[in-house]
Order: C-alpha cells, then sequence, then structure tokens
C-alpha cells in the first residue's frame, strides 16, 4: 500500500483561511450580541436603593443629585465614576456601589460625623471625626453646640487630636473649650466659652495637652487667692517656661514668671 500524501498547499490555505473567517465571524457575533445587551432597554437602571447612614441624605436628596450623572446600563455603567458620583453629595464620606442584577442599584452610604465647625465663622465648613474637612450646610448642625478649629487644612487632624486631648481637661473644671487655633508658624491658641483667652505657645498636640494640664492643676488655687471664681479669667499665657501669666476680671498677676518664649 502506498502512504497517504499530505494535503496539497493550495488546500491547506484554504482551510487555513476558512478558520480564520469562520473566528472573525463568530468574534462579529459576540461583539454584536454584547453591544445588543448593553443597549438594551430591559438592563437599564430602573431603580436606586439607598442603604447605610441616611440622617442628612435621605433617598429623594441622593436621587435628585445622581439621578442625571448615573450613565450607561447594567453590563455598561462605570462604577467608580458612578461612586465618585455618589461621594460628591454633601454630608458624603464614602460610597459602596453595586449593581443587582438585571436593572437595579444598591448603594451603601457613610455620612461624615461632625465633630466641629472647620475654619473662619464665614466658612461653611466642617470637621469630622476623621480630622478630614467638608463642605455642608452649617445650619444643620446649630443646634449641636460644636466648638470652631481651625489652622492649615493640612494639619486638621492634629488640631482635632488636640483638641480632643484637652477637652476633658477643661470639662473637669466646668470650663467649655470654644475653639482652637493653630497658626500658620505653630503657635496655639485656645478660646473658652465666656471669652478667656489662653495663648498655649508652640508643640504639637501631646505637648500642648501637657501644657494645658500643668496651667489647670494650679489655676483654681491661683484664682482662689485672688477671692475670684474661674469664670473670672480674661486670658492667660502659657508661653513661659516655669509658669504661666494669667489676667482676672480686675486683677493682673504672673504666677512663677521667667520671660516668654518665642
Amino acid at each position: 500500500m502506498k502512504r497517504d500524501e499530505a494535503p496539497a498547499l493550495d488546500v491547506r490555505l484554504m482551510n487555513a483561511a476558512a478558520i480564520v473567517l469562520f473566528a472573525v465571524f463568530v468574534l462579529a457575533c459576540a461583539l454584536a450580541f454584547t453591544r445588543w445587551v448593553a443597549s438594551n432597554k430591559v438592563f437599564a437602571f430602573q431603580g436606586i436603593t439607598v442603604i447605610g447612614d441616611v440622617n442628612h441624605c435621605n433617598t429623594a436628596t441622593v436621587r435628585a443629585h445622581v439621578v442625571s450623572r448615573v450613565k450607561g446600563t447594567f453590563f455598561s455603567m462605570d462604577l467608580g465614576s458612578t461612586r465618585d458620583a455618589f461621594e460628591a453629595i454633601p454630608w458624603v464620606r464614602k460610597a459602596v456601589v453595586h449593581r443587582d442584577f438585571p436593572n437595579h442599584l444598591r448603594v451603601k452610604l457613610q455620612e461624615h460625623q461632625v465633630v466641629a465647625y472647620w475654619g473662619d465663622e464665614s466658612e461653611q465648613r466642617l470637621l469630622n471625626s476623621y480630622g478630614e474637612v467638608f463642605d455642608a450646610n452649617t445650619g444643620e448642625v446649630e443646634q449641636y453646640g460644636l466648638p470652631r478649629l481651625n489652622g492649615p487644612q493640612s494639619q486638621s487632624a492634629q488640631v482635632l487630636a488636640a483638641y480632643r486631648l484637652m477637652e476633658p481637661q477643661f470639662t473637669l473644671l466646668n470650663l467649655t473649650i470654644e475653639s482652637v487655633e493653630l497658626s500658620v508658624q505653630g503657635s496655639w491658641r485656645i478660646t473658652l466659652a465666656g471669652g478667656a483667652h489662653i495663648e498655649a505657645g508652640r508643640g504639637d498636640s501631646e505637648e500642648l495637652a501637657k501644657r494645658t494640664q500643668a496651667f489647670l492643676k494650679t489655676l483654681t488655687r491661683v484664682v482662689a487667692r485672688y477671692s475670684r471664681p474661674l469664670s473670672a479669667l480674661e486670658s492667660a499665657d502659657l508661653r513661659h517656661e516655669n509658669g504661666y501669666a494669667i489676667r482676672l476680671h480686675g486683677v493682673s498677676t504672673l504666677a512663677a514668671s521667667t520671660s516668654p518664649t518665642p
């Protein structure tokens, strides 16, 4: 018997061309089907479910802000840009977006937990529990009696940390911190309810807390020496190496004074 001869070259070329054409046809069909599915109205989003924190952002508010920004269908929507649209809503800190087949959107929101006003009184800015500055209607939190913190925005977390360390110290003496300010030069200033100002010098939040703690330990005795209540405090200067200077309504004194440090 003769061995089978290999197919002729032209036959092999025709077979290869047929395979290529078939592959192109399948790919074209798959692409056309994908486009049809992506644009089919059946998969266009018909509803949005909002869960999570909705104290300041109810479902109606969320829909009003994002309905025109949600683009595409279940298959074609860009989750990243959709998430950005939700996080652009005032009070929303973070949004997690999921697609529910075939035409629904589910969003879990995390709102900013406000702890303070931020910046000058003319600014509509707030500070959240992470030390992040955000813009919102400050009229919504007027009833909370929040302190006002201020300083370079890049150091907002440090200013909040300083307030959190000092606030319990002042509260023990029934004194309320109204504002804490960190200057561009790095100096701290504390204002109490009632208007008393405390120049607290420079340093990080922990150094500031130690300095104010030392001041408050002796303040009651010093004020009592002049038969005045703590509410008589008008101003204090803690920028002295071994003591501090205070001014009371009607009295001025210097405790363990040295020249103030710059």
